[in-house]
């Protein structure tokens, strides 16, 4: 079972905590389509997955992996298994 939240448009990161972005950050292609996998350390030392689309819309995982090998892993078997289009959201229009 994947614990996963869509989460919309990507939220810039709280300046309190140090965000420490993996480098196994990576761009991911399937179908002739792509997103952007992000890994990122997370509160409890473990590592968050973040898949973002062209649009900038963004889907976080809740649970933490423990290595970020481990949260890569997750983030292909997820797209490769849900499709890469649930990972695609909408354009969002500006909101000024």
């Amino acid at each position: 079972m994947n614990n996963k939240i869509n989460v919309g448009l990507r939220m810039l990161e709280d300046d309190e905590f140090e965000l420490i972005m993996s480098p196994l950050c990576q761009p991911f292609e399937l179908d002739g389509k792509s997103v952007q996998i992000d890994i990122y350390n997370g509160d409890n030392g473990g590592w968050l997955i973040e898949i973002v689309d062209e649009f900038n819309n963004s889907t976080v995982w809740n649970d933490e992996f423990p290595t970020e090998k481990a949260a890569l892993i997750e983030a292909i078997e997820t797209i490769n298994e849900d499709g890469i289009d649930a990972f695609i959201g909408n354009k969002s229009e500006d909101l000024h």
